[in-house]
């Protein structure tokens, strides 16, 4: 539209000047616009507010959050040369861009306007569908017949639920639920997911809830919050000094911070997750890494095939480039950081981008082939919490999180950025433009971000405090939760005290379980060649274990039924289908909820405007989970 209306007319700035309309508007224009960014550094302010009414300056918090960001672009130069050349990492997320951005251009072809006209159709239907769950009709949301069937009973409830509970045959028709992963994440990919959701949900949590074990009833199976011996909430505010101290007397007579069930297993299975990757990136993609180092030192390309070809025409962004930009961003985040805004000891800087620079390429190579982005978290926090054994070292939570935005942000942000460069390859876009178009995408992406989290702050507060209860189950507020809770466990309390007591020393064991099951899946693959042993991922298992899933059980099971149709039945019996419209279906799907997102969020949330109750949209349980309980 754009190209169409615009005038061709050159602006003037001085020495300088551009076209308002150069020419033609190309499919790699397109790719550059696409490029977008943001992260979660406004985890640090939310919690800051929410649990410690404290009000972090805006500008330290947007440039925190910025430099974290930039920091992980300079962290993509560590993988570049082995995520991007290597065409056996391809990026599943990647194809699907790339897919809608080849069929948009490609107008001229027959059935590539067939796809663009289904593209429409299905992106309409989406985005007027969306009003149902998102506000008319929230019972589609999450739909729970052994709810219905049971009545009042507080256990078909608890196992029927998806918000609160098991979620044992709760579906939902809410696209957010469900997502295009169903069609980007590979079937081997997503069969380890819900197998992970099946030993997590409908194992798991229900020995703990009705036999009474790892602490339940007294600390609930379902909570990611932390308990007093009795059971009730623990009293974190009143055990932390003006000066960001643990309250000793305080804390001898309140004694240990509890956790349930689910969140013990979480700690297990990310420690197990964490070592499991590095052992499966040194087993199974060994070979690779070893080429491309070897590669740097001799000078031969490693990489011939026709793609790396056409692209070894365009420069490269060089490596002091890249140190200048890791430059500038280290020196932002360090005089934050020394100034106290943040309340992280100085020395731990060091340690969490080494933390985050070592994690950088075990867990993109585990992206780079599933999809899937493993979070090594609780692993941070560990590393933490026993820095903070040096004398004076500041325990305030608020510091843990920092640390674990600055060493696990950077390593995920370098993940994302990865993926945008990939489809920048295959789409043949320049390094360099592609680096720069990504610099302005995330200034831009984290002022929105931000101005979204004061929004949510200044009208859901009390939602997020707990002192009103959400019926629909969206404004739970779980991963900040989490945060605070991790903050006071391995900053607050500390790892030594924690590991004392009887319920944490198994997780020791999670180390040891990352570490031989891959081993063991490499000895089998190495056995058995044709049974394809490779698959059987241990850190994609090991890490969706780990994830709390705590309120928001439903999804899982209507993704993988979806999926199963999607990427095995149709992908292996109607192949031809499925190569025209996976993909295009994929992005319909993410783009008509985005758009649905927006004018939800701009229409009837900064209005405030309500649905008024009724049978589809319960004041009580939006499932119609009556009688559920926690």
């Amino acid at each position: 539209m754009m190209e169409r209306i615009l005038p061709h007319y050159r602006v003037s700035l001085g020495p300088l000047s551009f076209s308002l309309n150069p020419g033609p508007f190309s499919a790699k224009e397109h790719v550059l616009i696409g490029i977008a960014g943001g992260n979660w550094a406004t985890y640090l302010p939310a919690n800051a507010k929410i649990y410690y009414n404290i009000d972090i300056n805006h500008w330290t918090a947007f440039f925190f959050g910025w430099a974290v960001s930039i920091i992980g672009f300079s962290f993509t130069a560590l993988v570049r040369q082995i995520l991007i050349y290597d065409p056996l990492f391809i990026f599943p997320v990647s194809l699907q861009q790339v897919t809608l951005y080849r069929t948009i251009h490609n107008s001229t072809d027959a059935q590539a306007e067939r796809q663009i006209k289904g593209f429409w159709y299905i992106c309409i239907a989406v985005f007027v569908w969306q009003f149902f769950p998102e506000y008319i009709f929230p019972m589609t949301a999450a739909l729970a017949p052994i709810c219905w069937i049971g009545g009042h009973n507080k256990a078909a409830n608890f196992v029927g639920s998806g918000m609160g509970g098991m979620g044992v045959l709760n579906f939902t028709l809410n696209v957010s639920n469900i997502t295009s992963s169903i069609i980007t994440q590979p079937f081997f990919v997503q069969a380890i997911l819900f197998t992970g959701f099946i030993v997590t949900m409908w194992i798991l949590v229900p020995i703990a809830y009705f036999g009474n074990l790892w602490g339940s009833p007294t600390f609930s199976v379902m909570s990611n919050g932390v308990f007093t011996k009795n059971g009730s909430a623990y009293p974190f505010a009143s055990m932390l000094t003006k000066d960001g101290q643990l309250n000793q007397t305080r804390y001898n007579e309140v004694g240990v911070a509890y956790a349930g069930a689910q969140y013990l297993w979480c700690l297990f299975f990310a420690y197990a997750a964490f070592i499991s990757s590095f052992v499966w990136m040194a087993l199974f993609a060994g070979p690779q890494i070893f080429a491309v180092v070897k590669s740097l030192f001799t000078g031969k390309r490693v990489h011939r095939d026709r793609l790396s070809n056409m692209m070894k025409i365009y420069p490269e962004v060089t490596h002091l480039e890249w140190l200048a930009l890791f430059t500038i961003a280290f020196t932002v985040i360090l005089v934050i950081v020394l100034k106290g805004h943040v309340y992280m000891p100085p020395f731990t800087l060091f340690v969490a981008l080494a933390v985050g620079a070592v994690s950088t390429l075990p867990m993109s190579l585990v992206y780079a082939v599933s999809g899937f982005s493993v979070t090594v978290g609780y692993m941070n926090e560990l590393i933490y919490g026993y820095m903070l054994q040096a004398p004076g070292a500041s325990r305030h939570p608020l510091g843990q999180l920092t640390y674990r935005i600055i060493s696990g942000n950077v390593w995920y942000d370098a993940q994302l950025l990865i993926e945008d460069q990939k489809i920048a390859h295959y789409m043949h876009v320049p390094p360099r433009d592609v680096v720069v178009c990504q610099l302005f995408g995330t200034s831009i992406g984290i002022a929105v971000n931000y101005a979204t989290m004061l929004w949510v702050l200044s009208t859901k507060l009390d939602y997020l405090r707990e002192i009103k209860k959400d019926p629909n189950g969206e404004w739970t507020g779980q991963d900040l939760k989490s945060y605070n809770t991790a903050g006071i466990q391995y900053a607050l309390v500390g790892p030594r005290n924690l590991f004392a007591d009887a319920s944490y020393k198994p997780l020791w064991y999670g180390f040891a379980v990352g570490a031989l099951a891959p081993f063991l899946v490499w000895l089998l693959d190495r056995r058995f060649k044709h049974a394809k042993f490779n698959l059987w991922n241990t850190t994609i298992f090991f890490s969706n274990v780990s994830k709390y899933r705590g309120n928001i059980t439903t999804g899982p099971l209507t993704q993988f039924l979806l999926g199963f149709i999607w990427n095995f039945w149709l992908y292996r019996y109607r192949y031809n289908f499925w190569k025209v419209w996976a993909y295009i279906t994929g992005a319909a799907l993410d783009t008509g909820f985005s758009l649905n997102l927006i004018v939800i969020f701009v229409s009837l949330g900064v209005s405030g405007i309500t649905m008024p109750n009724w049978f589809g949209n319960s004041g009580i349980s939006v499932e119609r989970c009556f009688g559920k309980t926690k």
